[in-house]
């Protein structure tokens, strides 16, 4: 592994790499100013609320939602294809796509070009409560952006894209 995946400083002695002409970590990181530290304490302080009001009022999680976001925006799908697009791995999407089944907000159907591949869509009970769930998600967005002025939403949004597209290029950072 390099770059992130193995603490964020190319490969390592251990793993016959070498740090040798790389500067050492400094061992005193203060870790409530480490970036992805912070933006993992964001996004757990703002995805809290919703996730607390999905369980509470209707039995779902936040993976079962997430897979019911992308279906009632795309349209049936194979569970492979909701991975990427929930940022969640197989084993993940395989235990939403079970709960979200056996609590009858999705069912699924054989593809009828492909019969070795199950296609995954809402059902009605799925659409009623994903509907209801959107309305008070994009009522908490606003409420969220309300924190920012029309401007400062657009850098925000900006600085986000350039992020997301930096830490998908992780082997950049030991080049």
């Amino acid at each position: 592994m390099d770059g992130l995946l193995d603490g964020g400083y190319g490969t390592t002695p251990e793993s016959g790499g070498s740090w040798i002409g790389m500067e050492m970590p400094d061992r005193s990181l203060a870790l409530e100013d480490f970036l992805p530290h912070r933006l993992s304490v964001l996004n757990s302080a703002i995805g809290r609320p919703l996730a607390r009001i999905c369980e509470q009022q209707f039995g779902v999680s936040i993976g079962e939602w997430c897979l019911m976001v992308n279906l009632a925006r795309l349209g049936p799908m194979a569970a492979n294809g909701l991975c990427s697009r929930c940022a969640m791995d197989k084993v993940q999407v395989s235990r939403a796509v079970a709960r979200a089944v056996d609590h009858g907000l999705i069912q699924r159907t054989i593809d009828h070009g492909d019969r070795r591949r199950a296609l995954l869509s809402l059902t009605e009970r799925g659409h009623a409560i994903h509907d209801q769930i959107a309305a008070l998600a994009q009522h908490y967005q606003d409420y969220l952006q309300e924190a920012l002025s029309v401007q400062e939403r657009s850098q925000f949004d900006n600085m986000l894209e350039r992020l997301l597209t930096r830490a998908g290029q992780p082997q950049r950072f030991v080049s």
